[in-house]
Formats: structure tokens, C-alpha cells, sequence
């Protein structure tokens, strides 16, 4: 998903969620409860499989307001299912996205103490992944925390909380990584969604494009045997779902709905939309059909490596593993049929930057009664 410099317009407000017994609520102040301009810059760095993303955020009365954002293809997990190891090249596009990001942490004057930097399945799998966290910690300053894959789902939710339809009855969640795939499903109880069971599955749009390279000959319509070996893979991993058999049924009624979150999803509404750059202000938030999502991706089936290349919202980056995250929302939407996706362009980013600003929230004081 291409992202610019430029802020995106808007906060976001939460809607009201309860995950493992917890209610979470939106809006978000810092300590002294300012907000607007006089409030204190808050910052969120995740390192990815696959991209190395920042958000600087103002506290607001609805959520937050972006101040700046950056965005870069790194590509840390390259050869990682091979080797057991990030690779040097890999480790020195991240480190050079990384420094740029504290760069710029500084020269907005974001307090140590209010960024939160994390790193996820790249470096939870990589032998070698702590070794980098320190030598970033002691080329940059940045202290990035490895966070496992519960913790990762879970702000992934946060983040999103605001896109659930208020009269669906369940929602899964579809959080598609570099390396991983978080999915969490949460049923609607008592009026705020509940968690029912979550998993990640070891397979992300970089482990699944290097497992299934892209024949370089194929000739028209011949490209479906191997986008079906992708979505199969997938399907295989979802087969563990931890829920029950009724929640699918919700889904298949139609009482439920996908959130997706990730390049997967906004790649494939930049298509269906015929963007001729990406815009978050028309992707973000954006209801797509089953139908939808299935046309999209037979449309970057028909492009080809170098007119997937050439589509601005996907770009020479990521054209070579725009369809593996087809193919891993496709294997989803079989297995979860759903006639609506949510799409989200927000995740873990902005359920860190929720999650902290509440934490620095002074506690409501109550009103004397006369």
C-alpha cells in the first residue's frame, strides 16, 4: 500500500469493544487532558516482515490527529523461511528506514517515553532477530520491543474497532503480515464485541510469493493453477481455526462481516476503484463485496508482473506479492464467506498509538452531588 508523507486527514474514534474480558474505549487525551495543537506528540514504529511504518499523532476529542506518517518497503524477511536468518541486505534496508524514522521521531520533538516501537514476525523468527533489535538500539536510539503474536492481533483490533458494522453479529479480523497472518474473531454480546478465539498463521505475502514463485512464462488463463497452490496453502492454515463451527454460521447467514487490514486489502479496493493513485480518504473505511474482491483479483491476474508494476496503488515494490495477499484474503473468504469486507487502512500502528494515549488519560473525576 503506497503511503505519502502527507498526514491523513481525520482521527479515529473506537467504537466500544470488550477482548479477553476488557472493555475498550475510544477518544484518547494525554495526561493534563489537552488536546488540539497544545497537546503532546505521540509516536508508533512497526517494523514488519515486509515494511517499516511510523505514525506521529496528537491526542483529539475523537481519537487523534495524524501529524506525519512514513512508509517504506524493506523486505526484512527475505529468505527468512529459507535460512532461519535476516539476511545482511535485508538488515540494512531496515536499518536505513529506521534511522530515517528516528530522524524524523527527533526533529518533531516526540518524548522517548511516548513511542512505541515494536517488531514482529521477522524478527520473533529470525535467529539473528535480537541481535538486530540491540544494533538498532545502539545505531539509532530506537528500542524496538518483539511483540509475539496475541499482542499483535490484539492491537490490530484496536486499531480497527471503529470500521465494526454496529448491527452485525460477529466480525473476524484479518490482519495479512509479511510473515504472518493474525485473525481474530469477535462476537457481538450485550451490545460490545467480545473476543471469541484468534490465531496466527505462519504465512504472510512474502513467505507465501517465495514459496509459490510466479511462472515467468505462463501464458494467458494459465496463471490459476498456481494462484489456487497459494490459496490452498492458506486455506490449509486456516483449517486450525480455535472457534466453533456456530460462529461460521453467522458468516454464511450473513450475519457477520471481514475487516481487512493491510496492503492485501487496500491493494485490491485501489483496483476495484481504479485509483490512479492511491487515496486513503477513499480506500479507508470502503465496504466491498465478495464479488468485488474476486474481480480485483483476476484483474491483477490479467496485468501481469509489469502492468501490476505500473498501477500506482501497487507499484514495482510489491507487484510480485500483491496476489499472494489476494490469494490469503481469498482462501479467508472461502473459509469465512462473507458478502462484506471492511477495508481498513489503519492496524497495529493506530491501536498503539489508542492504546498508549489512554494510558496517559487522567481518570474522570466524579461530580459532587448538591
Amino acid at each position: 500500500m503506497p503511503e505519502t508523507d502527507a498526514a491523513p486527514p481525520g482521527g479515529h474514534r473506537s467504537q466500544r469493544s470488550r477482548s479477553g474480558g476488557q472493555r475498550a474505549r475510544g477518544g484518547a487525551s494525554d495526561g493534563s487532558g489537552a488536546s488540539g495543537r497544545d497537546a503532546p506528540l505521540y509516536g508508533a514504529l512497526d517494523l514488519g516482515t515486509n515494511n517499516c511504518r511510523l505514525l506521529i499523532a496528537r491526542p483529539a476529542r475523537d481519537g487523534f490527529r495524524v501529524v506525519d506518517s512514513f512508509s517504506r518497503i524493506v523486505r526484512l524477511g527475505e529468505g527468512l523461511s529459507r535460512t532461519g536468518l535476516l539476511g545482511d541486505g535485508a538488515m540494512e534496508r531496515a536499518y536505513e528506514a529506521l534511522a530515517l524514522c528516528g530522524e524524523r521521531v527527533a526533529k518533531k520533538g516526540v518524548d522517548p517515553s511516548r513511542l512505541m516501537a515494536v517488531a514482529t514476525q521477522a524478527c520473533r523468527q529470525a535467529d539473528n532477530g535480537a541481535a538486530f533489535v540491540e544494533r538498532v538500539r545502539e545505531g539509532t536510539g530506537l528500542r524496538l520491543r518483539i511483540i509475539d503474536p496475541i499482542e499483535e492481533a490484539r492491537l490490530a483490533v484496536e486499531g480497527c474497532l471503529n470500521l465494526f458494522d454496529d448491527s452485525a453479529e460477529a466480525v473476524l479480523v484479518v490482519d495479512v503480515g509479511g510473515g504472518s497472518t493474525e485473525l481474530s474473531w469477535l462476537r457481538r454480546t450485550d451490545g460490545v464485541f467480545v473476543l471469541e478465539g484468534w490465531m496466527s498463521a505462519p504465512i504472510g505475502v512474502v513467505t507465501l510469493a517465495e514459496r509459490h514463485p510466479e511462472p515467468q512464462d505462463a501464458a494467458n488463463g494459465s496463471l490459476d493453477p498456481w494462484y489456487e497452490a497459494m490459496v490452498a496453502d492458506m486455506a490449509e492454515a486456516l483449517a486450525a481455526a480455535p472457534v466453533g463451527p456456530a460462529l461460521r454460521e453467522l458468516f454464511v447467514a450473513g450475519r457477520a462481516h471481514l475487516v481487512g487490514t493491510s496492503g492485501a486489502i487496500t491493494s485490491l479496493a485501489g483496483i476495484h476503484l481504479g485509483l490512479r493513485r492511491y487515496q486513503r480518504n477513499l480506500v479507508d473505511g470502503l465496504w466491498m463485496t465478495r464479488g468485488d474482491c474476486e474481480q480485483a483479483a483476476g484483474r491483477l491476474l490479467e496485468l501481469g508482473p509489469a502492468g501490476r508494476a505500473a498501477e500506482s496503488c501497487i507499484g514495482p515494490d510489491r507487484a510480485d506479492l500483491v496476489l499472494a495477499g489476494a490469494a490469503i484474503m481469498e482462501a479467508v473468504q472461502r473459509a469465512w464467506p462473507s458478502e462484506r469486507v471492511r477495508v481498513a487502512d489503519r492496524g497495529l500502528r493506530e491501536g498503539l498509538l489508542l492504546e498508549r494515549m489512554r494510558e496517559d488519560r487522567p481518570p474522570r473525576r466524579r461530580r459532587r452531588r448538591r
